[in-house]
């Protein structure tokens, strides 16, 4: 147990230093965490409206972080160059994000011409049975995703690895939160990236190998 919560932690905090640097991301990811705690309540609510919330506000805000505000040149605080990070990555890095991303924004464009989705739902044309079809295929979008990159990284880099992995995306909205709570208030301040003085004190654990 020690040893998962110890490459828990790693994960994390790798995460955090090589690729939230930028205030604006981090302020993202705190707006996105609160909707994904919603989205979590909805779950045990509805299904779908939970899966629109999610896909609808969470995934974009977050995911615009990374793409639009997060440096992509050389890293001074870890030393490392952009491609490095990309390619230790563990959980989606950008270029597995596009494809993500892309399936995301084409479900509901197939949706909209094909209201059965290819005979997994009743072709009816009103829009709350659009959106109700168009939450649960989201839904089994996000459940998917997880999975397949959970099943990846047990073969790469072991079941701990893989395991440890999904608690992280399961939890990390709880600890974005926690973490980037004050984000907000450093870029009304001016501050748009975070000096990362713990990571440069070396604080934290390096990636692990």
């Amino acid at each position: 147990m020690t040893s998962f919560l110890q490459l828990l932690h790693t994960q994390r905090m790798d995460d955090h230093r090589y690729y939230h640097q930028s205030r604006i991301n981090q302020s993202l990811h705190f707006l996105s965490a609160i909707s994904f705690l919603v989205a979590y309540a909805y779950l045990f609510i509805d299904p779908a409206w939970a899966a629109l919330i999610a896909w609808g506000f969470s995934m974009p805000s977050r995911q615009a972080g990374h793409f639009f505000f997060e440096s992509h040149g050389f890293d001074t605080v870890n030393q490392a160059t952009h491609e490095h990070k990309e390619e230790i990555k563990v959980g989606y890095n950008l270029q597995k994000k596009v494809v993500l991303m892309g399936l995301w924004a084409a479900i509901p464009v197939v949706l909209y011409f094909n209201r059965s989705f290819f005979g997994l739902f009743e072709a009816t044309g009103t829009w709350e049975n659009y959106f109700h079809s168009l939450g649960i295929l989201w839904l089994w979008l996000g459940v998917a995703g997880v999975a397949f990159r959970m099943t990846q990284l047990f073969f790469t880099q072991g079941v701990m690895a893989g395991t440890a992995w999904v608690t992280k995306i399961i939890t990390d909205p709880f600890h974005d939160i926690k973490l980037y709570c004050r984000s907000p208030l450093y870029v009304l301040r001016g501050e748009l990236v975070d000096p990362m003085d713990h990571i440069k004190a070396g604080h934290q654990p390096a990636a692990p190998a």
